[in-house]
This record gives structure tokens, sequence and C-alpha cells, in this order.
């Protein structure tokens, strides 16, 4: 204790030394030479809290290293200031006279005004909010008194912000909104606060605040001489209030109840009474440090009596326990059937366990590691129920449609019936969310009665929770596999992979990498975790993987894997799914009988047309769970007994429709034509247009478009120069006219090769002035000597083509064999035409 008592007064010793002062800063360049001359360098304080005073102090003094010249409070500044300046919200700092302060500025109207005015006049009118939380105010949600501010600086970043050194120069009020301008702007006057005589009242005043200023830093172990220094250069009331004002912690409101008092003696009577409870909570703050260092003091104590205690039940003979630890672990590991190496490495670790103190750190990890070896599914494996026709009706119970995907499943449990000794295969299940991927990975371990795992992989960065953590680190752990066996307590579970696409990779390693191992059918037996640091046999688990794209996995990945696409669901396949699963889910989940509630087609096909859009059915079980639920109510409140949901019902518990479909056009003007496109949400139909202009040859894409896209717009462009007495366009068209191709919804990235003919087509179309057929949409990719490539999504493509109306479809050729997965419901629907050649779609699609 007499220690920390020494170490403490040397701190206050060290502190007192490293007084210094500081003059206040002048107006004039003569007197800011001084300054730089005999200002002394700053002190750094040994504490961590530094007050908001220091740093405005630190602002001022790079401001002295510069060449600027300040005249703040000069007349002739003042007749300076427009009557008109652009406006600046701030969220909840409010900016005084003299006080300098950093503005980080996000919002693109204001990066406007601090721009404009930086480059003209750099004065900006500031204002706080009068709601922090509204993003974008108007000039009503602004407080109209506020700053005439000065910049001083300012920093354009590479990310389009914006960083400034603004001044307060005068208060002003805002008296009006200036309209039509490209930014807030407002027209001001400027406020003159009130002239008070020097009396003995603000006098005492005056040394109260600096007092209370001096008392709040020496509590909070802030250099205080420094500061003290500038407080006491200030003797005019209305200065040192807003001087303190500005570098308090003060709420947004009180802030600007300080800059709208313009009676310096009010003022000063206001920031008294903000220090004395400043006082208060530094005091409380000091108290509860030296309440915690003393607890501190206690704990050490406690540690040396619980040393003392060890070694008199040692002396006693009470160790025992230690002992039994060690002989149930010896047990366990003789029982576990832990491989050769594990037991080598098993044993060796419990030698050395045995030889440490029983509370050292180093044992507690020994202890951790031998208890995760024993834990583990060694030799334990569950025994596989491969009953084909069963399996068949659990997937069939579980899933509607999916012919194909439960075929390869019961292929995959047939193969394993007939040899069981066969490597497992790695499925990958791809497809939109919401199709039922993860639930058909349950379905198959429901099926084979084993138990089930998943672990999810989106957003995964560090190779070591695949890999596991190395022992030498603090809070290592074995990686998720090797935890997720542990859990199952068998070794040979179901374990599904989910977001395999989103794997991510960073400094810390690249987990796609980590999972080549455990993934490749012929590495997996001797898969290693750096943590357990002995193998572990994989090739008995059954790994099942989910992704919603295939792009973003690597090759060498998806190579040890066999993918198994789930396309989206059509209408008719949701509908059925509605009335055989959903709706029997939730009218048990929200306690209703089939009595109570009945639902009509047309209202199920309702909500899945104006309430959803999407390829799965998250979205539509939680619309039919809200019907579910507003039912539920009305029962339980005895307002009705049963209902009968009908569209119009549907409209008056979900409100309006979310999703209104547009109505195709029925003429399209030249230039317009009618494309698809594939979605991880499922197919759309999307409008490429195109606009002559006359002009120098200029090429111009909007539309938010991806590389590949505009690649596809110059071949389209290169092909039809190269063919254009064929085409029957002028050879120089390219020389008179600009060429604008714009695809709509432009918020919305957009890319890929299939909207290749969509785009020769809308190119020619207005080269040509004739508009295409309507009721005609397309997809495919074109080369530079017109040929149709193959593309992916059909069967989303052609079923957003049928929401939509449309009657014909323009497919590549080689796509014809994706034609069998379509529902020939849905091809009853619309009119396929396979083509080879931009020459066929130009045959089709234009109108006579």
């Amino acid at each position: 204790m007499t220690k920390k008592k020494e170490d403490i007064i040397e701190e206050k010793n060290e502190e007192k030394k490293a007084k210094q002062t500081r003059k206040k800063t002048s107006t004039t360049k003569e007197n800011k030479k001084n300054i730089k001359e005999n200002a002394p360098k700053r002190v750094k304080s040994k504490k961590t809290t530094q007050d908001n005073l220091t740093k405005s102090i630190d602002i001022v003094q790079d401001l002295l290293n510069s060449d600027q010249e300040i005249t703040i409070g000069d007349s002739a500044l003042l007749d300076q200031i427009p009557q008109e300046l652009g406006l600046l919200s701030l969220r909840e700092n409010v900016l005084f006279n003299s006080m300098i302060m950093p503005i980080y500025e996000t919002r693109e109207e204001g990066i406007k005004v601090i721009e404009d005015a930086y480059n003209t006049s750099k004065f900006i009118f500031v204002t706080c909010q009068k709601n922090s939380e509204i993003a974008e105010p108007n000039f009503s949600d602004l407080h109209s008194f506020g700053t005439v501010g000065l910049i001083l600086r300012m920093i354009k970043l590479p990310n389009g912000y914006i960083k400034a050194l603004v001044q307060g120069v005068s208060r002003a009020k805002a008296e009006k909104e200036v309209r039509n301008t490209d930014y807030p702007k407002v027209k001001i006057h400027l406020v003159d606060e009130m002239q008070i005589e020097e009396s003995p009242e603000i006098e005492a005043l005056i040394r109260t605040a600096r007092e209370n200023s001096e008392k709040i830093l020496q509590l909070r172990g802030v250099p205080v001489a420094e500061i003290m220094g500038i407080l006491s250069q200030v003797n005019e009331a209305g200065k040192i209030s807003d001087l303190i004002a500005s570098n308090m912690r003060l709420k947004a409101n009180e802030a600007q109840a300080m800059l709208e008092c313009l009676n310096p003696l009010e003022r000063l009577k206001m920031i008294n009474s903000h220090l004395l409870k400043e006082v208060e909570i530094a005091d409380l703050q000091a108290k509860i440090q030296n309440i915690a260092r003393e607890g501190m003091d206690k704990a050490q104590k406690s540690y040396y009596l619980r040393e003392q205690i060890k070694a008199i039940r040692s002396e006693l003979g009470e160790g025992q326990d230690a002992e039994e630890e060690l002989d149930s672990l010896r047990e366990a590991i003789n029982k576990v059937g832990l491989s050769k190496e594990a037991k080598k490495e098993a044993d060796k670790q419990l030698r050395r366990l045995a030889n440490m103190g029983s509370d050292s750190a180093e044992a507690n990890v020994v202890r951790s590691y031998l208890e995760w070896l024993v834990e583990l599914p060694w030799k334990k494996l569950s025994k596989d129920v491969l009953d084909i026709p069963k399996a068949k009706e659990v997937l069939e119970a579980d899933h509607y449609g999916l012919n194909k995907v439960k075929d390869r499943i019961l292929e995959f449990l047939s193969i394993r019936k007939l040899n069981p000794e066969a490597k497992a295969t790695i499925l990958c299940l791809v497809g939109p969310p919401g199709v039922g991927k993860t639930s058909l990975g349950r379905s198959i371990a429901k099926a084979m009665h084993r138990k089930f795992q998943r672990i999810s992989l989106g957003g995964m960065r560090d190779e070591a929770e695949i890999r596991g953590h190395r022992r030498t680190y603090v809070g290592a752990m074995p990686g998720r596999i090797i935890q997720a066996l542990k859990n199952a307590g068998t070794r040979n579970p179901i374990i599904l992979l989910d977001e395999i696409d989103k794997l991510a990779s960073d400094f810390r390693g690249d987990p796609s990498s980590a999972l080549l191992e455990a993934l490749d059918p012929e590495q997996n037996s001797h898969f290693s975790d750096h943590y357990l640091n002995v193998e572990f046999d994989l090739s008995k688990v059954l790994f099942i993987c989910t992704a919603n794209s295939l792009d973003s996995i690597p090759h060498a990945l998806r190579d040890r894997m066999e993918v198994i696409s789930l396309s989206g669901y059509t209408e008719l396949e949701k509908l059925a799914i509605v009335k055989s699963y959903i709706l029997k889910r939730q009218i048990k989940d929200n306690g209703l009988t089939e009595k109570q509630i009945k639902i009509s087609d047309i209202a199920i096909k309702k909500v899945i047309r104006e309430y959803t859009r999407e390829a799965g059915l998250r979205n539509l079980e939680r619309e039919i769970g809200s019907i579910c639920r507003k039912i539920a109510r009305k029962v339980a409140e005895q307002e009705i007994k049963s209902c009968s949901i009908t569209p119009k019902v549907v409209e008056d518990l979900l409100g309006a429709p979310r999703f209104v479909e547009e109505e195709r056009d029925k003429i399209l003007l030249p230039g317009v034509a009618t494309g698809l496109a594939w979605t991880q949400a499922g197919g759309d139909v999307l409008y490429v247009e195109v606009s002559l202009m006359k002009g120098k040859g200029s090429i111009l894409l909007t539309g938010k478009l991806g590389d590949v896209m505009k690649e596809s717009c110059q071949a389209a462009i290169s092909y039809i120069r190269n063919h254009s007495n064929e085409l029957g366009i002028d050879e120089d068209f390219h020389e008179k006219n600009d060429i604008h191709v714009h695809v709509p919804e432009g918020a919305t990235p957009k890319d890929g090769p299939s909207a290749g003919v969509t785009i020769f087509s809308a190119i020619l179309s207005a080269l040509q002035n004739k508009p295409l057929k309507a009721e005609y949409c397309m997809t495919g990719e074109i080369t530079l000597r017109g040929r149709v490539l193959p593309v992916g999504g059909i069967k989303e493509k052609i079923l957003a083509a049928v929401t939509r109306g449309l009657t014909d479809v323009i497919i590549p050729k080689q796509n014809v064999k994706d034609l069998e997965d379509i529902p020939t419901e849905l091809l009853e629907k619309i009119k396929v035409h396979p083509v080879e050649h931009v020459d066929d779609v130009k045959k089709l699609v234009f109108s006579k």
C-alpha cells in the first residue's frame, strides 16, 4: 500500500513540473508570429482520457503553424459576410463564436455547401438539428438560430466525403429559405449580443467558472497549466462562456440554449450551473476509481491467502482430487479407441499434466486438450438405415416437386446400400434462397437415421475456423468440423456446410483452401486439425454443401463436389406447397384449426403475385403466417369464429399490394426491346432502350451495366457496322450519330452476356426506325460473327416471361436441352423459338 501512495505522489510531482503556459491567439500576423515563437511544446499526459479542450488547443496550434491570417471579430471581416449563405446542419453539435470545429461531412448536400463556400466567400451558416435521428432534415427540422462559420481548411477524401476546419465568426439567425438552389441556402442577419458593464458580480462569476474548470481538469487527470493559461487571458463574460461551453460535454439542446442566450451575464450563470454538475460527476468518477483500486488490493490479498491454504492442504495430504482426475482421464483414453498416433500423444500429454501444478495456466491448456481427445467419436458409428422406399416417402413428405434432386439423392442412397465402403460423394445443392436446400439435408439425415450438424460458412474469413487454432494461442479451440463431430457424437454424421459461396479470405488465411482437404474423398481420411495435431478420419462423414451461386466458389473446391441445381418454384408449385405444407403448419403454429380459417386458391395466388417476388418460399410463408396471426387475434378477441380468406380479405389483412406487375406494352417504340435476366431471386424481365442523336459516333452506356454487358453492346454495334448493307443501314451511321444504350432501374447493377441479342435488336430497331413485336422477349449471347451462344437460367427466365404475359420467347438453340426441366403447364403458355444466328432473331422480332 505504501508503494502505491509513493507512485501517486511521484506522478503528481511530474505533472507539476510539466506546467506550461500558452498565450492567447491574436488576430494579426505580427502577434501570430510572436505566439509561434513563444508557444511551449505540449506535454503528453499519461492518462488515456483527454478533455475536449485539449483537442481545441491542438487545432489552434496547427492553425498557427499555417500561413492563414485570422481576423475573427474584426468589423471588416463581418462586412464580408453575404446575406445569403449555404446551410450546413449538424446532428448533435453546436458551433460557438471563435470555436474551431473539425467537420466530417458525408451528406451530398452538405458537401456541395462546403465546396461552394470554400471556392467563393468561405462563409457558411451552421446550425443544429432539432432531432438528430433525421437523416435528411428540411429547413423546418433545423434551429433558426445558428453561427456564421469561416472555412479555414478543406480536404476532399478519395471516397468523395469532405473534412473541413470551420471557425465560428458571429451569431446569426436564418430569416427564410432560399428556393431553387442546388443545395440548402438561407437568408440570414447577424445577431449581436447585449453590451453589459463590468461589475463585481461578473468578476465573481468568471473566477468561479475558472475554478470549477480547474477542478474538473484535476479530477480527470488532464494537464491544467496550459488550459488555465488560456482561460486566465479571457476576461469578457461572453467570450469565456462560449469558450468553456464549446469544450464541455453539453447536450445539443443545452448547447443551443447557450448559443441563443444573448445576455453575457445570463450565459455566464448558465455555464456555471453546468460546471457545478460536471464537478459533481467528475468527483463521483474519482471515487469509483478509488473503490476499484481498493478492490484490486483485496483481490491480491485473497490470492496470497489462497496460496497459503493450498500449502496447508498439501501438508495435510488433501490433494487427492487431482489424482482422481488423472485416473479418470487415463481410463477414458484407454476406452475411447484412439488411433495409435492419438494414443501416443494423449499418453505424452497425460504424463506432462501429472508433473504440473493443478492450477497453472499450462495445466489448464493440457487438461482441455485431453478432454477434447476423449470426447471425440473415434470409433462410434451410427447404423445406417438404407430403406430406399422409406427414404422416398420421407423426401416426398418433406418436399414438393424437385423430382430431379430427389432422384439423385435416392441414387446416392442406393449406392451406399450396395457398396457401404464406397467413398462418399460431396453433394452441393445450388439454388436461390428459400427453395429448400438446408431442409433437403435434414431430410437425408432423417431418411438415413444419421445425426445432422449444420456449419454456417457465410462471412467466414479465418482459416482457423476450419482447421482450428494451434494450442500456443490463448483461447485456442478445434475447428468447426471437429466441433460438429463432438456435438454429433458419431463418426458418420451428415454435416451441412451452409452458404459455401459466401466464404471470404483475408490476412488470417483462406477458409476455402482449408476445406479442400476436408472435402476431398482421397484425403479426408487423414484430416489434421491444428488444435488436435493428430489425424482424424472424416471418410465416413457425408458432407452436403449449399450455395446460391457457383460463381464465387473457387474452381479447385467446386471440382471436388457434385453440383445439383435447384431452380425456383413456379406459381402452380407454390400454390400446391402452400396448400399441402405451409398453410397446415401456420394454422397449427398460430393455434387455429382448419375449420376456423379457409383460404381460396385465388387468394393464395394473389399473395404469391402481389405480396412476394422470389424464387423460394420464405416470404410467402411469412405472408401466410401474417394472415393466420391476424385471424388468430380476431378469434381470440371473439370478433369472429371462423373466416374465409378471399382476395379482398387478403388486401384488408396485408395492406396494399407490394408488387404490382407492370402490364407489358402492347406496342413497343423503335429502339426498345424486351429481354430476360436471371437473378438470385429468380428470373426477371428487363427492357433495353436505345436512342440515336446527331453526333460524332460516341457510344453512351447507362443503367449501371457491368463490364460483360458493356462488351455485349460493343459486339452488337461492331456486327451491325460490318453488316450495315445487309441490314439496310447507312454505312456511315456511326459517324453521324451518337448511340445511347440504357437499361432502366439504373440503381440496380446488371451484368452478364445474356442480353446480347436484346441489345442487338434494340440498336437495329433504332437505326431502322422500326418497332419490335411487343409479345416477344429474348435471351442469348452474341458473337462478332452473329452467332447466338447458350446462357443459363432458362427455367427462371421463361417463368418470368409467362408471369408478365409474354407469349413468345427467343432462346439459343443450344439451350433447347434445358426445356426438359421446365414443367409442361409452363411451356403450354408460351411459344419457344430456338435460334442460331442474329439473322433468325431479325426475322422473328420485327413487325411487318
